[in-house]
């Protein structure tokens, strides 16, 4: 059995959450994503949100939010703006999205 990661306390409670798409239709899922990413961008405890493609794969879209806690980014699973998304993205998904929540070790903003 491995040992766990001793992770420093620095008191930095950043939470990162990974959202990947694989799109039916990505002519139609470019602007779902997109509203859905600067309205993220709006709620208070977001410290960013960035929406990519792949290079390799043009179907692909990743989503990067950057919270201030991982109870923010959970409490954000639950709000209207995450329910609208999901609603739209309905008949454009090849499946499901992939959605991962991540303690950010080394996730301090530049400026």
């Amino acid at each position: 059995m491995t040992e766990p990661i001793s992770i420093p306390d620095d008191g930095l409670e950043i939470a990162l959450l990974k959202l990947t798409f694989e799109a039916n239709e990505p002519d139609l899922l470019l602007p779902v994503l997109s509203k859905y990413v600067v309205m993220t961008r709006k709620e208070t405890e977001c410290r960013n949100a960035d929406l990519c493609v792949s290079f390799t794969d043009p179907n692909r879209f990743v989503i990067i939010e950057k919270w201030e806690s991982d109870d923010a980014a959970r409490a954000h699973f639950d709000s209207p703006v995450m329910v609208e998304m999901a609603e739209s993205c309905s008949g454009i998904l090849a499946e499901r999205p992939d959605i991962d929540l991540l303690q950010g070790l080394s996730a301090h903003d530049l400026n």
